[in-house]
């Protein structure tokens, strides 16, 4: 944006969002096929709407019992937190319908032998941003998003607060000058709630977590009547049970709010040899590198792929200076430092393990790298390549 003064607005939403159920699913299936075989191929869609939940879609790997992958979505609804007449871990009807992948996919993407042989997964075009607004490099309205929700399912697992149900969303609007967010102009919850409380007690119950999550100073010149929480009113019936739910709807909240492009493949109930979620990690990973080497502000790379074929057909970067120089530097940095073939973004992520079930909620970017590999695309180790 080469605006000096706009606003921007992003939004999140909760675990317990009907798409954000799916998601988990599908993704504890992918980790289910990689704890028993690393490179098991998966691609598993969810629907979920009331008392019911659907698994569809195709897999390669090691023999997983059908009760048992019922059982753990089972514990994923559990963890969630539903126990509603309309959608209860216990009782929702569940049914799975996996199979066998097709050969003529397999065949595009199957290593001959050759390193350089594995191809994608599929075509298309993925994105990776990042950019200085928060520590965590990435875009202000998002991570606040984020973390609004993040806290607010936190206390309401630990009942702290037990008036607030599994399913919510997040929206944070921010004025920005020359680039730089400065203050919060509005904000909205929506949260699903016990009948026990009214309007006016959930506003103060989710207040706290609105303070909590973002900066004193951003908040500082935010009006009360730009506070919304549940606008439209009461918010009891939620969940599936309120709206159904389905694989691969939030890939905005999953990114980066809508600050930068998306190639429009999901990530979630891919296995890492799909170059929509492998890809796009690969790409942010770069981009993170690069602005945490303070050559920039802000960095967009694009990635393009063919299926079946190894390399990428193009590398994108955008720094955003108006140095064409610069980026052109820092895309021949990039093909002279990093495989971008389907294996060798597995190999230098380590995405061959069961580490997606994490993601599903709350942004695949800009959290914590774990110790069992998870987020290794947010690692800070590259920095050098670009400083030199």
């Amino acid at each position: 944006m080469s605006k000096k003064s706009y606003l921007f607005t992003s939004e999140s939403v909760s675990e317990g969002h009907p798409d954000k159920i799916c998601d988990r699913i599908s993704d504890m299936v992918v980790d289910t096929y990689l704890a028993k075989e690393p490179f098991s191929r998966v691609a598993c869609e969810t629907l979920t709407t009331t008392n019911k939940v659907i698994l569809v879609g195709e897999t390669r790997g090691p023999e997983i019992k059908r009760d048992d992958l019922i059982n753990k979505v089972r514990n994923c609804i559990k963890d969630i937190g539903y126990e509603q007449k309309g959608f209860h871990w216990k009782n929702c009807s569940i049914d799975v319908h996996l199979h066998s992948q097709s050969t003529d996919i397999a065949m595009g993407v199957d290593s001959k032998g050759n390193k350089k042989d594995e191809g994608a997964g599929d075509q298309g075009m993925m994105f990776g941003y990042a950019c200085d607004e928060t520590e965590v490099l990435m875009p202000a309205p998002i991570y606040y998003s984020h973390k609004i929700l993040k806290l607010m399912a936190a206390d309401r697992k630990n009942g702290k607060a037990d008036k607030l149900e599994p399913d919510s969303k997040s929206q944070v609007t921010m004025m920005y000058e020359n680039g730089i967010p400065t203050k919060v102009t509005s904000v909205v919850i929506s949260t699903q709630h016990s009948p026990e409380v009214n309007q006016s007690q959930v506003k103060e119950i989710v207040r706290p977590y609105l303070e909590k999550s973002i900066p004193k100073e951003l908040l500082s010149g935010l009006k009360e009547e730009e506070f919304y929480v549940n606008p439209t009113g009461q918010f009891i019936i939620g969940g599936p049970d309120g709206d159904s739910g389905l694989t691969g709807r939030k890939i905005i909240v999953d990114t980066y709010g809508g600050a930068a492009p998306h190639g429009g493949g999901a990530f979630s109930g891919k296995d890492p040899s799909k170059v929509d979620r492998s890809a796009a990690y690969a790409a942010r990973y770069i981009a993170k590198n690069v602005v945490a080497s303070k050559i920039a502000n802000k960095c967009l790379i694009q990635l393009a792929y063919a299926i079946g074929v190894s390399k990428p057909l193009s590398i994108y970067v955008d720094l955003f200076d108006g140095d064409d120089e610069k980026s052109k530097h820092v895309k021949n940095l990039i093909k002279d430092n990093f495989d971008l073939s389907p294996r060798g973004i597995r190999e230098m992520l380590s995405l061959n393990k069961p580490i997606y079930e994490c993601t599903a909620t709350y942004g695949h970017f800009g959290r914590k790298p774990g110790s069992n590999g998870s987020f290794s695309w947010e690692k800070i180790d590259k920095t050098t390549i670009f400083k030199k």
